[in-house]
């Protein structure tokens, strides 16, 4: 009873730091994916608002801008890490969001004299500042998370994944049909951005210890259950703690959690960005029917990570499952399942419009569980290094989103041609099994031993002693050594006095 007064408020600042980590992935991810629907919208004006400019970009062309984004959101992954090591996530994620906020602004005025080359420029732009986010989500989960709630508040932050993604799709395709035009998309999602950055300004708090909103049982609760000795009051997180990067690249679950993120990256950023063009080109969708459908398999994510979130509650407090089984459990049935439906998908045609949209809300809604399967196994393996592992694991999971759009690009001539659409998603969906079998065999769900704050300090010692220990046999063979010498030296010597002293009676 005591434990349950100690955590303060029933909704506590712990929870509004969940909260504005939600709304900042939904912000970016509304100026990340809404080039899916304003893409169709600019290249086929008669299916949204025909006041608008109508550009004639070639499928290839297409793939490029959807693919941009990525080119600059690999590069400032690691950058991303050290920003927040360095000043916290407060400042960085402030500064990522309204960068990316007010480059979406532009990009009407930008494409009306520089093309869709401008547009990928833009997007290339925007990317460098969003690969800021996500290394400091994870670093400000570790530093907020109390070790028990980390699946309820990771989950609830990562599910602005899917609201993002939702909002975006859904509500570009209403803007676009509306007498703003797809201009209106852009101008939006910069407003919408721009407030969360006023909002993050007054509330966000890099550590329990630099809230001036938090109680003080609060604040005691989450620093005494955090199993790390890395807590605020030196400052922000982590910036005393120096990276065992050699710790870190050679160790097998962190390699795990990599490549399982990188297959579900495959998967998830192939409906992404290309559900509406296959909803246009094969369903023979409009625009209007093209955003709703579009948006429902998020609409299902969204929900499917509360059901989620539910069951993995139930499971580890009434000690049903371990953290191991139910991540492996949960994983396994999200990359499975829509593999699944995937493969089902490219066999329908426009006359099976329910169907295919049934099959892909199963298969992103399904697919919600990853969240809670593998995604936030960086807090499991090093709540230290946190925003570092996810700087990694996201530099290399977003090189998937460069690739799909432009082997999409390749593979698909034809928009119209279910075969080709087929080939895509069966790739998709052996990539999906292929990452869910490497975690269930190299996956952990523990503290790794380079969590430690003194690992490194560790690992110097027993070197220290062997190199201390290695320089006074050095020291030791040379004494013997001028020893030996002195000892030849004076025996020399000695059997040199009687030739001298014959010498001298000679003479």
């Amino acid at each position: 009873m005591a434990t349950e007064l100690n955590k303060g408020p029933m909704l506590g600042q712990r929870h509004v730091q969940s909260f504005l980590l939600f709304s900042a992935i939904t912000v970016n991810f509304m100026t990340k994916f809404n080039a899916g629907v304003a893409v169709v919208a600019m290249t086929d004006a008669e299916s949204t608002n025909p006041d608008f400019p109508e550009y004639d970009w070639d499928e290839m062309q297409r793939s490029y801008i959807l693919s941009s984004f990525f080119w600059g959101y690999i590069l400032t992954q690691f950058l991303g890490g050290w920003l927040c090591r360095r000043y916290g996530a407060r400042i960085t994620m402030f500064a990522s969001t309204l960068g990316s906020a007010v480059l979406v602004a532009l990009v009407p005025w930008c494409v009306s004299w520089g093309g869709w080359q401008a547009y990928c420029a833009l997007r290339m732009a925007m990317g460098l500042f969003q690969g800021f986010v996500f290394p400091c989500i994870h670093a400000h989960l570790a530093n907020w998370c109390p070790v028990n709630e980390r699946n309820r508040l990771g989950a609830l932050a990562n599910m602005g994944i899917d609201c993002g993604t939702l909002v975006s799709m859904f509500a570009s395709g209403l803007i676009a049909a509306s007498s703003i035009g797809w201009p209106g998309i852009f101008y939006v999602s910069s407003g919408v951005g721009i407030f969360w950055c006023i909002m993050w300004w007054f509330f966000g708090a890099d550590t329990p210890g630099e809230s001036k909103l938090i109680s003080e049982a609060e604040r005691s609760y989450i620093e005494n259950s955090i199993s790390s000795s890395h807590k605020a009051k030196e400052g922000h997180a982590g910036t005393s703690i120096p990276v065992p990067w050699k710790a870190i690249w050679t160790s097998v679950p962190f390699w795990a959690y990599m490549i399982t993120k990188c297959c579900q990256s495959w998967g998830f950023s192939t409906l992404q960005t290309e559900m509406p063009a296959y909803m246009n080109g094969v369903l023979l969708m409009d625009m209007k029917k093209n955003a709703l459908y579009s948006a429902l398999p998020y609409f299902a994510s969204w929900v499917m990570a509360v059901v989620y979130l539910i069951i993995a509650d139930i499971l580890l407090t009434r000690n049903i499952m371990s953290i191991t089984g139910i991540r492996k459990t949960i994983n396994s049935i999200a990359f499975f399942v829509p593999a699944a439906a995937l493969i089902g998908v490219g066999f329908l045609d426009s006359e099976q419009k329910t169907l295919a949209v049934v099959l892909m809300c199963t298969n992103v809604g399904i697919n919600a569980g990853s969240t809670i399967g593998s995604t936030i196994n960086t807090i499991d393996l090093s709540p230290n290094h946190a925003g570092i592992l996810m700087g990694i694991a996201n530099t290399a999971s977003n090189v998937i989103p460069i690739v799909t759009p432009l082997l999409v690009g390749i593979m698909v001539k034809d928009n119209h041609d279910r075969q080709q659409w087929q080939v895509v998603f069966i790739i998709s969906a052996v990539i999906f099994v292929v990452g869910d079998l490497i975690y269930l065999a190299f996956g952990q769900m523990v503290t790794q031993p380079w969590d430690a704050p003194d690992f490194l300090d560790k690992e110097r010692s027993p070197n220290l002693q062997e190199e201390g220990y290695s320089k006074a046999l050095e020291a030791k063979e040379s004494t013997n050594v001028d020893e030996a010498k002195r000892k030849e030296i004076e025996a020399g010597l000695e059997s040199e006095e009687p030739k001298k002293k014959a010498l001298n009676d000679e003479l």
